[in-house]
């Protein structure tokens, strides 16, 4: 996984590249009819339902807008919401509001979404031992922001890019030549560069899981479109010789049917790539 420093720096750079994208040269609406010595104040208020998420990445960027805002935080991350609450009050440069007003709500809006759909998977999970995953099926440029909804709603996160896990999938380990070769040429080239990676294997059947435990160093194999039969002998197979991991097509209707069958993880790229944002708003007061 990647180190907090890294996840800092990621943070760091969507707040600059998307108050790049959306200021500009400035933001002239306000610029135009709003003095710039005028101060305001401004509250965000819930028109949905759900878990929070999005806070302490909005005080971020209010941080970033303009270092004299006043934020009085009512709600915070992980708190469940419902329409008529109010998140937060900001007060300060009017203009300087204004310029944060989107970022903040569209960061919130689905920060606030992918945390409630999380939620909602930890729930049907409820006394196994099966813990949720995101995966890379993220919206590109706010990659830290998803998956950090995802913490924030009681998940937990897959590999954060291409760079911190490997993971041999299918089209890996067809092109090179079988699951032995492309398991035994990965341990070779990360001895070559001194990496410490944990290597997570793809499997499509019960004879893939066979010759995948013939090899040592396997961290998690990935239980890939099985179905709960197979699912069951593939965990009954594999004997806690390494973890594994439920994916495919799964959703919050059979979540826990797949969880019964014994896996440690169930990953499910619907936590970030079908939400439907939470609505929030952001009011003069």
């Amino acid at each position: 996984m990647i180190s907090p420093e890294q996840f800092e720096k990621e943070i760091e750079l969507i707040i600059e590249n998307a108050i790049r994208e959306d200021v500009g040269d400035g933001d002239h609406s306000s610029l135009a009819c709003i003095p710039s010595h005028a101060n305001g104040k401004a509250k965000l208020l819930v028109k949905d339902r759900g878990v929070l998420a999005g806070v302490e990445f909005a005080k971020r960027v209010f941080q970033y807008v303009d270092k004299d805002f006043k934020i009085d935080v009512l709600k915070e991350d992980g708190d469940l919401i419902k329409k008529g609450d109010i998140v937060f009050y900001v007060e300060g440069s009017s203009q300087s509001i204004l310029k944060s007003e989107r970022l903040v709500l569209n960061a919130m809006q689905r920060m606030s979404a992918i945390a409630t759909k999380t939620a909602e998977f930890v729930q049907k999970l409820a006394g196994t031992n099966t813990k949720i995953l995101d995966t890379r099926k993220t919206t590109p440029g706010i990659r830290a922001l998803e998956k950090w909804a995802v913490k924030i709603g009681g998940g937990e996160n897959h590999r954060f890019a291409l760079y911190d896990m490997v993971m041999l999938k299918d089209n890996h380990i067809d092109f090179a030549g079988g699951i032995t070769k492309a398991i035994e040429k990965t341990k070779l080239y990360l001895n070559e560069k001194g990496l410490d990676l944990k290597i997570i294997v793809e499997a499509r059947n019960i004879n893939e899981i066979k010759e995948i435990l013939k090899t040592e160093g396997v961290y998690r194999i990935l239980i890939d479109n099985f179905n709960y039969e197979d699912t069951r002998k593939a965990v009954e197979l594999i004997n806690g010789k390494c973890l594994t991991e439920s994916s495919g097509g799964i959703t919050l209707e059979t979540a826990r049917s797949y969880a019964e069958c014994g896996v440690d993880f169930i990953s499910s790229g619907a936590l970030t790539h079908s939400v439907y944002n939470l609505d929030l708003s952001l009011k003069a007061v």
